[in-house]
């Protein structure tokens, strides 16, 4: 899989440390890609609700299937997510530019995820599919 494959295959995208502060970079991100069509999950616990859609405290309270998990968190929190996107049979997880976890990232492939590191998703899906 590419990065435009998984772009073009996935609907539902939890984005995890998203802020309903707008100055916040996952709001803007979260923001273009609602945009652009996709069903946003916002996962952050001290959020209710997020550019319209109910937030959810951890990836396991969402009720529907999520295709890509999209964190916005420091490195050093990934891997417990990378867990939990795996238990919930994730298509993918995308850590955003400047988060790095190549343990998780490992585990994540093993589990046969596709997975993004260091990367803005935002600007991905400019590049290639504007």
């Amino acid at each position: 899989m590419t990065i435009p494959d998984l772009l073009k295959s996935s609907r539902v995208i939890a984005v995890v440390g998203l802020s309903a502060k707008k100055m916040r970079p996952s709001y803007g991100v979260a923001e273009y890609m609602q945009r652009e069509g996709y069903r946003i999950i916002p996962v952050n616990p001290n959020e209710t609700e997020v550019l319209g859609e109910r937030a959810y405290a951890r990836l396991e309270d969402v009720p529907e299937h999520i295709d890509i998990v999209d964190i916005f968190r420091r490195s050093e929190f990934v891997l417990p997510i990378v867990e939990s996107a795996i238990r919930l049979g994730a298509k993918a997880v995308w850590m955003q530019e400047d988060v790095v976890d190549d343990v998780a990232a490992k585990k994540a492939r093993e589990a046969g995820l596709f997975v993004v590191m260091d990367r803005c998703i935002l600007k991905e899906h400019s590049r290639h599919l504007r």
